[in-house]
């Protein structure tokens, strides 16, 4: 847990920051590489940390992901510009990618099947504080210390986690392979370009560069053409980072597809929420977060509490009726007033943290059961692999829907020069007497309308991810048991 929550609370708490660094480092222009670049290096090395882990052990794998972790932070904290503060980021994030899957997958590896609820809840639990607490902590230290704490501040952390993982984990015994294990450095190498360039296009699309300017379409084409290289390699190889069989696999396969619909859906309350609620209902930073975070508190209590489900159940169907219930609730989002209360958004927040609780954990859980050692590592980064990519085509796709409704509104707008992107709409209502009241009024439903439009896109995602569960995965997870006497 305390490996996981570097890495959980490290998405959150440098931006709270931002101001403060690039006060200090400058490099304004390219500030939102500090958050990309990171979740870039996170996102492309999940599959390969989790086919070392099935090769070699999740200790070692897990040891050297906080290890290169917290070299990264230290680095960060003595970063002297932009962009070494940016390549810092990117060591960090090549470290993140190792705790995220591996401690997943090392949970599902020391307790039985009737257990996995209750710790994989404890892991959420880690995700959902370092949610709240982080802002809240990034937003202290760089106000009342200095923004180079936010990166020490993981080096006692982590170097208690290392100190508790080096003398307390011990992995259950398994048979080791008669040959030398040979590594796939070739899969591996294409694997993280392929990642890198589709990644960066989408992240940086309609940003940096117009979607149909040359660098969208360049990096797009190169991605592809690296994919089917990747492709070519990983068929050849003895051992591939990607096995064929994570996507023959029926079941391994609908959840990635189910979660991966989850990551686009989670764009809609983690990006485009807290603009809501400080656009339309007039809210602080802080009060804005508070109502998004309220899915942090109901989201681990479902989870936990769903095992009482499945096993009744089964996984799939657990999982549709958790969705189901996302979809709802997504769909009543446009319904609410304008411009209505706060604790309207904050109880849509509520009802849809419980519905992915349901949703999300059943699905890990099931899935990690369906293999044996051997794969656990592979598959959990699968699974992991295809809910970051989600996330990255979710804030491309829905950015771009957003900011077309917010200038489709705005084109017969009663005042000269309102903003026709999210990012300046919030820095354009910091300033009350900058627009009349008409215009405010039209810019706050403008803004309504655009978010209104990602929860129904969020919605489509929702309805993808059921219609992969209810097409593709079986109605019983194949389950492996294995025995009591191979856990520690």
């Amino acid at each position: 847990m305390l490996g996981m929550a570097l890495a959980a609370i490290d998405g959150t708490i440098v931006s709270t920051a931002v101001p403060q660094i690039v006060g200090d480092l400058g490099g304004f222009a390219v500030f939102s590489w500090l958050f990309s670049g990171y979740l870039l290096a996170v996102t492309v090395t999940l599959p390969v940390y989790g086919k070392l882990s099935d090769t070699f052990g999740r200790k070692p794998v897990l040891i050297a992901g906080i290890v290169l972790f917290l070299v990264g932070s230290l680095l960060c904290a003595l970063a002297w510009n932009m962009g070494a503060l940016i390549a810092f980021r990117i060591v960090q994030g090549l470290g993140g990618g190792a705790l995220q899957g591996t401690v997943q997958t090392i949970a599902a590896d020391l307790y039985p099947l009737r257990e996995r609820p209750r710790i994989q809840a404890k892991l959420s639990t880690v995700w959902a504080t370092s949610a709240v607490a982080g802002p809240v902590v990034g937003g202290l230290l760089a106000g009342y210390a200095d923004w180079r704490w936010i990166f020490l501040i993981n080096l006692p952390v982590g170097a208690l986690a290392l100190w508790l993982v080096v003398r307390h984990l011990h992995e259950p015994a398994h048979p080791r392979p008669k040959t030398r294990p040979r590594i796939d450095w070739a899969g591996a190498l294409a694997v993280f370009a392929t990642g890198t360039l589709l990644l960066t296009a989408l992240v940086q699309g309609g940003v940096a560069w117009p979607w149909l300017s040359a660098p969208s379409l360049g990096l797009f084409a190169a991605s592809a053409a690296l994919a089917a290289l990747t492709v070519v390699i990983e068929r050849r190889a003895a051992e591939p980072i990607i096995p064929g069989w994570v996507w023959r696999r029926r079941t391994i396969a609908s959840v990635n597809l189910a979660l991966g619909a989850m990551g686009l859906l989670m764009v809609a309350p983690t990006v485009f929420l807290p603009t809501y609620a400080q656009s339309v209902l007039g809210l602080g930073p802080i009060a804005a977060g508070f109502v998004l975070s309220v899915m942090t508190l109901s989201w681990p209590v479902s989870a936990a509490l769903s095992d009482r489900v499945y096993n009744r159940i089964g996984f799939r169907l657990t999982a549709i009726i958790g969705m189901s219930a996302a979809l709802l609730v997504l769909l009543a989002f446009p319904l609410l007033p304008y411009p209505g209360e706060p604790w309207q958004p904050a109880l849509i927040m509520l009802l849809l943290g419980a519905a992915l609780g349901l949703f999300q954990l059943p699905l890990i859980v099931g899935v990690q059961s369906t293999v044996g050692w051997a794969e656990r590592g592979t598959t959990t980064a699968s699974v992991l692999f295809c809910r970051q990519v989600g996330q990255s085509v979710g804030a491309a796709v829905f950015g771009a829907v957003a900011n077309g409704v917010l200038a489709a509104r705005l084109l017969d707008a009663p005042a000269p020069g309102l903003p026709d992107d999210l990012d300046a709409v919030a820095r354009t209502l910091e300033d009350p007497g900058a627009l009349s009241a008409a215009a405010t009024d039209q810019l706050r439903r403008a803004v309504d309308a655009a978010v209104d439009h990602v929860y129904i896109g969020a919605a489509g995602a929702a309805a993808l991810a059921l219609l992969a569960l209810v097409v593709l995965a079986p109605r019983r997870f194949p389950v492996i048991t294995e025995p009591e006497d191979r856990r520690p």
